[in-house]
């Protein structure tokens, strides 16, 4: 499932290589996943793009007058590649972009200069690629009150990597919520963007057992585990600005620590990692360093 620093990567590269430029074609090769009336897709034409961001496990496109929302859930991919090269299968969105005058100002530091993005004189594509059409693409018309599932308040937590998310903050909206670590972590309404993969990483880190009842935690374990989850995201953030681009379809988690490498050693302590499988996902972790 593509987190908070998956879909970081894709917006501020998408925002780098689109902003400015205009929509020259929309196509809905897997309508079904298309929350959205052939008018209001056909409508999108000739509207520039503002921004493209990411909020929670939510990637935006904002338009001159619309908003296109997707959330990709657990099999949804993003492209971006030449209208000459062939939609992969399972492409169920896709819109053109012409040319435009240069690169945003406001693009990050790391897309300068990178040789993968677009000429601005070239045409460009994104496509919108899930074989399952399990997660969906939200086409919402300027003035309208259509919202997306899962996006508004209070569904939707501040993001694990806002700036403005305190550990004082933190402390605080902690206390609201109880259960087990890997589960808080996860719930969007808690904070927005950590998945199945980044929880296990962010306990590691911390040194927390997954399956420890939030309740149980003294004051300097909520601190630590506010600490793991910024340097985590940020580290994994940096990993893959370096290693994604220009394949943003491909999911690069081979750097993890413990996610998914049950039986192998610890990178920290050298115990063999655990891993436990339920309702279709592995939780994975370290008995000797994590308690």
């Amino acid at each position: 499932m593509p987190e908070l620093p998956d879909l970081a990567v894709v917006a501020e590269a998408f925002h780098a290589a689109l902003a400015g430029r205009c929509v020259t074609g929309a196509t809905t090769p897997g309508a079904l996943s298309v929350r959205a009336t052939p008018a209001e897709v056909e409508a999108l034409v000739g509207q520039r793009v503002a921004s493209v961001r990411r909020r929670g496990k939510f990637l935006t496109i904002e338009l001159d007058r619309d908003r296109i929302t997707v959330n990709p859930m657990l099999t949804g991919r993003f492209q971006l590649a030449s209208p000459k090269r062939r939609p992969s299968p399972g492409t169920t969105f896709v819109l053109s972009f012409g040319g435009s005058t240069g690169f945003p100002a406001d693009q990050a530091a790391w897309t300068r200069g990178a040789t993968w993005l677009p000429d601005p004189a070239e045409e460009v594509e994104v496509r919108y690629r899930d074989p399952t059409r399990m997660g969906k693409v939200y086409l919402l018309p300027g003035g309208t009150a259509r919202s997306v599932p899962g996006m508004a308040e209070p569904d939707l937590g501040p993001d694990a990597d806002d700036p403005g998310l305190t550990v004082e903050i933190w402390r605080d909206r902690i206390r609201r919520h109880h259960g087990e670590l890997k589960n808080l972590l996860r719930n969007q309404s808690f904070v927005a963007g950590i998945g199945n993969a980044y929880s296990d990483e962010i306990l590691h880190a911390a040194r927390l057992l997954p399956f420890r009842k939030r309740a149980t935690l003294a004051p300097e374990e909520i601190d630590e585990l506010w600490a793991a989850t910024r340097s985590t995201l940020a580290t994994a953030g940096d990993v893959l600005r370096a290693r994604v681009p220009p394949t943003f379809e491909t999911q690069v988690r081979d750097f993890l620590s413990v996610h998914l490498k049950g039986g192998s050693p610890c990178p920290r302590c050298g115990t063999r990692i655990s891993e436990v499988k339920a309702g279709g996902s592995a939780t994975s972790f370290c008995r000797g360093c994590q308690s």
